[in-house]
């Protein structure tokens, strides 16, 4: 059992790493909850996409990719999502000619043909991603520091509430409503414990450890690799501007890839340099049987060779861990149901942001009437006798 003086120290770290990060989790745990649902949040803000049909066997990519070409000539097919089973259509991300790099436009295509539908206007699932992946200003290392600090809320939260069996079913409504708030606040943090920690152990991976590669990296190869690297590249783009190629079937490079991993379901398309000599294509997706997400093949798609290949099946242990974070972050492995129990844990954790924060500031201006009663106490005290 630790010492009162440790239990003080972790209580004060416990408040303020909590009031200190308190509206950011708040505002990652709540769009995240809702999250979950952002294919459906899609479809339901644009209805005329869910209205389309859904076809069994779906249009061949490179019709996909024609119709593209035709309706937006001279613009630049970044990636590609394949129809799925919430949503039934094609959808592209492209660049127009002269548009910034960041600036992309989300297009629809229908399923069955391959034809251009239009813009999407309305991209709510788009815009809670980007508050709950990077809060808009990113990098994404500031969510994955936000999963540590909830990582030590939890870590101290049971080592100060250590009667958690005692507390499990613990909530006096009728009390004041700094002990119902906190009764509420220690229920929620037991009863979704295992979630919580599940969610900031992968915000927290998925968040850091690119970082961590990075650093890795930096370090093995040092500066002078990485200063050709930049300079290959330079190179490359150079080249792929002066000089076009005839491209494959896309639709070929596709089944080579379902070859090289077997049960690959691919989710996503992405083209890099499409119509030059240094075209590339990578096939990302899920595969059958298994849980992990980052399953991806890439080609030099002037050429048909394979690039790289990743399957977690056959990668070594810490590989497999990494495919493991995302689908286990976000429940879009598990159907409706599992997304609607994700969605209810997601909003307990949000509940817990809020109501620390509520009990903080009660406690505080608690003290602070404590402390200005004790000042005045003596003005109002019977008299001294002469």
């Amino acid at each position: 059992m630790p010492a009162p003086r440790t239990l003080g120290r972790l209580s004060v770290l416990h408040s303020w790493a909590g009031i200190v990060t308190g509206l950011l989790l708040f505002i990652v745990c709540l769009s995240g909850a809702v999250l979950v649902f952002r294919h459906e949040i899609d479809l339901w803000a644009n209805p005329s996409l869910a209205r389309l049909p859904r076809s069994e066997r779906p249009a061949p990519l490179d019709t996909v990719l024609a119709q593209l070409h035709q309706r937006y000539p001279g613009a630049t097919v970044e990636s590609i999502a394949l129809p799925d089973a919430v949503n039934p259509n094609y959808f592209a991300w492209v660049r127009e000619r002269g548009a910034p790099a960041h600036r992309r436009t989300k297009v629809a295509l229908r399923s069955d043909s391959g034809a251009v539908v239009g813009p999407v206007d309305n991209q709510l699932g788009q815009f809670l991603r980007m508050l709950h992946v990077f809060l808009f200003f990113g990098p994404r290392t500031i969510v994955g520091f936000l999963g540590v600090v909830m990582l030590v809320l939890i870590g101290t939260g049971i080592v100060i509430h250590r009667k958690i069996l005692a507390e499990l079913f613990t909530q006096r409504w009728g009390r004041s409503p700094r002990v119902v708030l906190s009764d509420l606040h220690k229920c929620t943090g037991i009863w979704g414990l295992g979630f919580h920690l599940l969610i900031a152990t992968t915000g927290a991976w998925m968040g850091l450890a690119p970082l961590f590669e990075r650093g890795y990296q930096y370090l093995s190869l040092g500066t002078a690799a990485e200063s050709m690297a930049s300079a290959a590249a330079r190179q490359s783009a150079a080249a792929a501007a002066a000089i076009a190629a005839s491209m494959p079937s896309l639709d070929a490079l596709h089944a080579a890839a379902q070859r090289a991993v077997p049960g690959l379901r691919t989710r996503q398309v992405s083209l890099r340099r499409w119509g030059s000599s240094t075209a590339e294509v990578g096939f990302g997706g899920h595969l059958d049987n298994h849980l992990g997400s980052t399953a991806r093949v890439e080609f030099d798609a002037a050429t048909g060779l394979l690039k790289n290949l990743r399957d977690p099946r056959s990668r070594g242990f810490w590989s497999q861990v990494d495919s493991l974070m995302e689908p286990l972050h976000f429940g879009d492995f598990g159907g409706l149901a599992l997304k609607w129990l994700y969605f209810m844990l997601g909003l307990s954790a949000a509940l817990l942001a809020l109501s620390g924060t509520l009990i903080w500031l009660d406690m505080r201006q608690q003290r602070q009437r404590a402390a200005q009663a004790r000042v005045a106490a003596p003005a109002h005290g019977p008299p001294v006798a002469g």
